[in-house]
């Protein structure tokens, strides 16, 4: 027999996962940052990986605990639109640790520091607003962090096109043109998928105020 607890369930449980989810987006952006700072450093990529494990175990968790309650706090699809927008952040952060390691003898004299300045301010956003799901009374708060979010992302398209000019004007050679683009437009996407997590957020909230 189902016993009421699983009948209802916990709303507190999903708000701990999904808060554990972006902690660990979190965590994978900082190891990232670490990888700037030593590009041929295999040890972050190795603790890069271990969280990425962590947060693979963290989704399968949410859905375990979907299947099993009937009742959550949060609609169920809210609960998985935001489960995969929180795995995505990670995911793309292994891909820019991977090509920093492999292009790393490449970065001499490149400056990264306000990309990373925007990717950890995101990610720092990110992890406020899902925080701010379990009290959902402080909309103005939630909307003023969603509109850091899409600053800090507008801030990136920006940067992106100044440094895309700077590429194309002949000062790097073809393979450091390369590869610095590619870091470039990765860095981009992370940023991306911290605006998108933060919109699901805004999603749910207002859906629920």
């Amino acid at each position: 027999m189902f016993s009421l607890q699983m009948l209802f369930g916990s709303g507190d449980r999903f708000y701990q996962l999904l808060e554990d989810a972006a902690i660990e987006a979190h965590e994978s952006v900082r190891l990232v940052i670490e990888m700037f700072k030593a590009p041929d450093a295999t040890k972050n990529l190795d603790d890069l990986a271990l969280s990425r494990r962590k947060e693979k175990k963290i989704g399968e968790q949410i859905t375990a605990e979907l299947v099993k309650t009937f009742v959550t706090g949060l609609e169920r699809e809210d609960i998985e639109a935001l489960a995969l927008a929180l795995r995505k952040i990670p995911k793309t952060v292994e891909k820019l640790a991977e090509r920093v390691n492999l292009g790393h003898q490449h970065l001499a004299g490149v400056d990264f520091s306000r990309q990373i300045e925007i990717l950890e301010q995101s990610t720092d956003v990110v992890l406020a607003m899902v925080k701010q799901l379990r009290d959902m009374r402080h909309l103005e708060k939630i909307h003023e962090l969603n509109g850091k979010l899409q600053y800090l992302e507008n801030e990136a398209d920006n940067l992106m096109t100044n440094l895309l000019k700077e590429l194309y004007s002949g000062r790097y050679d073809a393979i450091k043109a390369m590869v610095v683009r590619d870091l470039y437009e990765l860095m981009e996407k992370a940023i991306d998928r911290c605006r998108d997590a933060g919109n699901v957020v805004m999603h749910i909230v207002l859906k629920n105020s």
